[in-house]
C-alpha cells in the first residue's frame, strides 16, 4: 500500500483517468447527484492524496484552497473534495487512511478545514465537526443563502483556527455547480 501527495500537475495522464474512473463507480454520472465535469473541477488545482494497493488507485481525496467566511471573517480554508474509495474496497479502512492523512495536512497548512457531505461520522471521529449554523454563497449580487447545504458541512479546526461559533453564518464563494 502506497499513500501519496501531488499535486494537480503531478498527475499523469494515466492516474488521471484512474482518478475519475474511481469517482464514476463511486457516485455515478447523472447530473443530479452522480460526480460531473464540475466536480472534477473542483478537485483540481490542489493537492490529491492518492492511495494504491498492488498498483491500482483505490482511493482518493484533494483539499483545494478556498476562502470561507465565518461571521464575515475570511478564512484561508483547506476545501475537500472528490473522496471515494472503490466500490469492492470500501469497509477495510482504506477511505480512513486517506482522510487521517487530509486532516494531518489541513491542520498543518490551513487557518480551517471544511468539506459538505452526509457522511457525518467518518469524518466526526477524525475531528472534524458539523457546521450547526446557517450556509450561503457570496456572488456578484451579494450573498445568497443556501438552505438545503445547511447540516451537511463540516469543518475541522486548526492550530491557526480563530476561535469559531459553529453556529454563525458560514459562507463560500461562487462556482459553477455545486458552490459547497
Amino acid at each position: 500500500m502506497r499513500l501519496r501527495r501531488l499535486s494537480t500537475q503531478e498527475l499523469r495522464p494515466k492516474e488521471v483517468a484512474a482518478i475519475r474512473a474511481l469517482m464514476l463507480a463511486a457516485f455515478g454520472s447523472s447530473e443530479e447527484d452522480g460526480f460531473t465535469d464540475d466536480d472534477w473541477d473542483h478537485a483540481l488545482g490542489g493537492v490529491h492524496f492518492v492511495l494504491d494497493l498492488d498498483g491500482e488507485i483505490v482511493a482518493h481525496a484533494s483539499v483545494v484552497e478556498r476562502e470561507i467566511h465565518v461571521g464575515g471573517r475570511p478564512l484561508r480554508t483547506g476545501y475537500v473534495e472528490a473522496v471515494a474509495t472503490a466500490p469492492d474496497r470500501q469497509g477495510a479502512g482504506l477511505g480512513s487512511i486517506v482522510i487521517a492523512d487530509v486532516t494531518a495536512y489541513i491542520r498543518d497548512e490551513f487557518e480551517l478545514g471544511a468539506l459538505g457531505t452526509g457522511r457525518h461520522r467518518f469524518y466526526e471521529r477524525l475531528g472534524w465537526q458539523t457546521w450547526t449554523g446557517h450556509s450561503s454563497v457570496r456572488t456578484i449580487g451579494g450573498e445568497r443563502r443556501t438552505p438545503d447545504e445547511d447540516g451537511y458541512i463540516l469543518v475541522l479546526q486548526t492550530l491557526s483556527s480563530p476561535p469559531l461559533d459553529l453556529a454563525a453564518t458560514i459562507s463560500c464563494e461562487w462556482r459553477p455547480g455545486d458552490v459547497w
